[in-house]
């Protein structure tokens, strides 16, 4: 065996508000040993999210939080090093979910053969991967966008926003990106070929979201939550339709936002607009998977469907790097690169 030891992020402690470099401990253990029908995989590639920050506790959500000293959960892309399981041969790309670590075990119920030959693995775990898999569910299980309508997506320049934005555009609609800073307008802009691009730091974002929109909003995707839906209530036409796929203004309060009620606006206009608004878990939608990669592979392969990501070199910088995604300085999809080598024989 190439090493004998394990690496793990832990939840050393329950963030208040943003997460901190301190919230994590990365411990040492021994290499986990696969049984009978068992594999031994090892982590290149893990995905950052959002969601970890929500099972860390004192979030805004109604997810069970992890213990303290848990190994923190998330998706991976890994190669097979032993195999006690038919089903896999050593040297084998896989999708899983064995978390922050360097090694893990499973049975193989859990993981998903990839050819890393179709597209690069990183993409795995984002616009092919669940990343890819929240904004499609929104805009195909979730709601029915009205064709040559308007598209709103918020949070357009994350991994989930710029994912909804371009499907949008693959069928067909007018698509507005709202995002923070220049050069997130000027990436939904140029490189993602959207329609147009409101940047909510700007202090005339509500005369650019209006001109954004001169014939009203149809349909919106939306990952930001709090103030953003009451700029948007204006705009909406009749009968438009809102998929929330996140809140992630707000994942990390636990109390309510001081300012006025804007429910009885909301009410409202649920009523008189005949407004749809559905959210939505994408563990409900897991049996989705074949129709997705049917539907996007394709356009991931020939280049018509464009991801950004934020690399992170080295399991050991996560602690020091996944706050950063909570501070408005992230473009794309946040992956951590596992540097690995053998030890000595």
């Amino acid at each position: 065996m190439s090493t004998q030891v394990n690496r793990q992020i832990v939840l050393a402690a329950r963030p208040h508000g943003d997460p901190k470099e301190s919230d994590f401990a990365i411990v040492e253990g021994a290499l986990p040993v696969p049984g009978d029908g068992q594999v031994l995989t090892r982590n290149i590639l893990l995905s950052l999210d959002p969601y970890n920050r929500i099972i860390m506790g004192n979030a805004n959500s109604d997810q069970p939080s992890l213990n303290i000293g848990d190994p923190m959960f998330g998706f991976t892309i890994a190669v097979i090093e032993q195999s006690n399981n038919p089903a896999f041969a050593v040297g084998d790309h896989v999708a899983g979910m064995s978390g922050w670590q360097d090694y893990a075990v499973s049975d193989g119920s859990d993981l998903r053969k990839i050819d890393p030959e179709a597209a690069p693995l990183s993409a795995n775990l984002g616009v092919l991967g669940m990343t890819g898999l929240t904004a499609w569910v929104g805009l195909t299980k979730i709601i029915n966008p009205k064709p040559g309508g308007t598209l709103v997506v918020t949070a357009a320049a994350g991994a989930v926003g710029t994912a909804a934005a371009q499907i949008g555009k693959l069928r067909g609609y007018r698509v507005v990106g709202v995002a923070g800073g220049p050069e997130k307008s000027r990436h939904l802009l140029e490189d993602l070929g959207l329609d147009a691009a409101v940047d909510h730091k700007a202090p005339d974002f509500a005369e650019q979201l209006a001109h954004a929109v001169p014939d009203g909003i149809d349909t919106v995707y939306e990952s930001v939550g709090a103030s953003m839906f009451g700029a948007l209530l204006p705009h909406l036409n009749l009968k438009a339709q809102f998929a929330v796929g996140g809140v992630m203004s707000q994942i990390t309060r636990t109390q309510a936002f001081e300012g006025p009620d804007r429910l009885p606006d909301l009410l409202r206009a649920v009523l008189y607009k005949n407004l749809t608004i559905r959210g939505f878990s994408v563990p409900d939608h897991f049996d989705s998977y074949p129709a997705f990669l049917a539907d996007l592979a394709p356009a991931v392969a020939e280049g018509k469907l464009r991801y950004a990501e934020h690399i992170v070199e080295g399991l050991e910088n996560i602690p020091a790097s996944f706050p950063e995604m909570f501070q408005g300085r992230i473009m794309g999809k946040m992956i951590a690169k596992i540097s690995w080598s053998p030890s000595p024989a």
